[in-house]
């Protein structure tokens, strides 16, 4: 599939040990990983893939999971360097959603699936620091999270792109990023938005 859409696939590999060695050795601009790999199904490819962005900061990574885990989805995103992308695997056979999230991911983006975002959405801590944002800015903010640019944001919402824009202003203002050349507010927000 990836090969088609015009990506070169560099590795494939079934295991924890080999996805660390891969990614050290070929450095691939891109990497599809899946949560749970051998020898302990457990979080071997999560941690393989931190370690990866870890060695080169800001490396792109889409992970495939079985399930919603949102510990997953904010260790991904703890660096705040984007890049990231966390989907559910039943959502590769959606050829198109699955090109568009590692195109997203490799280009700097994130792509989180819209189930997790709906599950981060009803956890309901009215504490956190998204509890002021109005019902449209959570979905803007749920967007942002899925990766898409303030243009698909528009078309799928069905608003102009300067209420997207004032929408995100507001957005950044009530989560407390002030511009800087520094820090992506996109990713922080994303951040916020997960850690809720």
């Amino acid at each position: 599939m990836l090969t088609e859409a015009g990506f070169t696939v560099v590795a494939a590999v079934d295991n924890g040990p080999s996805l660390r060695k891969v990614l050290a050795e070929e450095r691939p601009d891109v990497a599809v990983v899946d949560v749970r790999l051998p020898p302990s199904f457990t979080d071997e490819g999560l941690q393989a893939a931190i370690q990866a962005r870890r060695d080169r900061p800001g490396f792109p990574v889409l992970v495939l999971s079985q399930y919603v885990e949102q510990l997953y989805a904010r260790e991904l995103l703890a660096d705040g360097a984007g890049a990231v992308g966390y989907l559910l695997k039943d959502r590769v056979a959606n050829t198109k959603q699955f090109i568009d999230a590692v195109t997203s991911v490799a280009q700097g983006g994130t792509a989180m699936d819209a189930q997790v975002i709906a599950k981060l959405l009803t956890r309901g801590d009215a504490r956190g620091r998204t509890a002021e944002l109005s019902p449209r800015e959570r979905e803007v903010l749920s967007l942002i999270a899925a990766g898409r640019s303030n243009t698909a944001i528009g078309h799928q919402l069905a608003i102009s792109a300067s209420a997207v824009n004032k929408h995100i202003s507001s957005i950044f203002g009530k989560l407390h990023l002030p511009e800087s050349e520094d820090d992506n507010r996109r990713v922080l927000a994303v951040l916020a938005y997960l850690n809720r």
